[in-house]
């Protein structure tokens, strides 16, 4: 099935609200969990970056995994860094460690080789050119720095799409199940991710399929 791309940006206060009050807990306490089977260690002083952070679900469920390290979370919606202030304010203990930056990327407000760790959930399939991401991981994390990119992957037909869409959003307002069917149309297939990493010469990290309707690019960056 051929993949539709959608906005890159969820802008609208309707849109930002609708996602941070559905239930994404299942998909981010996987995405936790795949970050613990990494076996990424202490991460004593580390720098994480989030790209693509949203209402900072991830970016608060990784610092409270890991206490000691900090993390940078950068998304291009105001109303959905508003949302992750909010739910940061409520954690004052975490707010401390976690930076929020409005931007998109490529963005000159993250640190060249400046990150430890790079994670993202749910950005890939938004961005028009892939190959945004995949640079900005060569550009912004240190040599052998730990990644983790989830992101939905495209099924095989639209029946397909409405099926999982009946399964994982059915009773959710309609401003997300639309979101979420556009996502799926917009996502990648395992196989075109492969295709971007080899392109942007990340071959040695490693593309799966962790869930009936996502995909996972994990491993370690190119050393010295």
């Amino acid at each position: 099935m051929k993949r539709r791309p959608e906005p890159e940006l969820m802008d609208s206060d309707e849109q930002a609200l609708a996602y941070a009050q559905a239930d994404f807990n299942e998909s981010n306490t996987l995405f936790i969990e795949l970050l613990r089977r990494l076996d990424p260690g202490p991460l004593d002083g580390a720098r994480a970056l989030d790209l693509g952070c949203g209402p900072a679900d991830i970016s608060i469920r990784f610092l409270r995994a890991w206490p000691k390290a900090t993390c940078d979370a950068l998304d291009g919606s105001q109303p959905m860094l508003d949302l992750a202030q909010t739910a940061l304010d409520a954690l004052p203990g975490v707010a401390k460690r976690c930076r929020l930056i409005r931007d998109q990327i490529p963005s000159a407000a993250l640190e060249r080789g400046g990150y430890d760790l790079i994670i993202s959930n749910s950005l890939l399939h938004h961005l028009h050119d892939p190959q945004v991401l995949w640079q900005t991981l060569i550009e912004t994390g240190k040599p052998g720095a730990l990644v983790l990119i989830m992101d939905l992957m495209r099924p095989a037909s639209a029946g397909w799409v409405e099926a999982l869409v009946s399964t994982y959003a059915d009773g959710e307002p309609k401003v997300l199940r639309d979101d979420f069917r556009n996502s799926l149309f917009a996502a990648f297939e395992p196989a075109e991710v492969a295709e971007q990493l080899a392109a942007a010469g990340l071959d040695g990290l490693e593309v799966g399929v962790v869930s009936d309707r996502h995909l996972a690019v994990s491993g370690r960056l190119p050393g010295e």
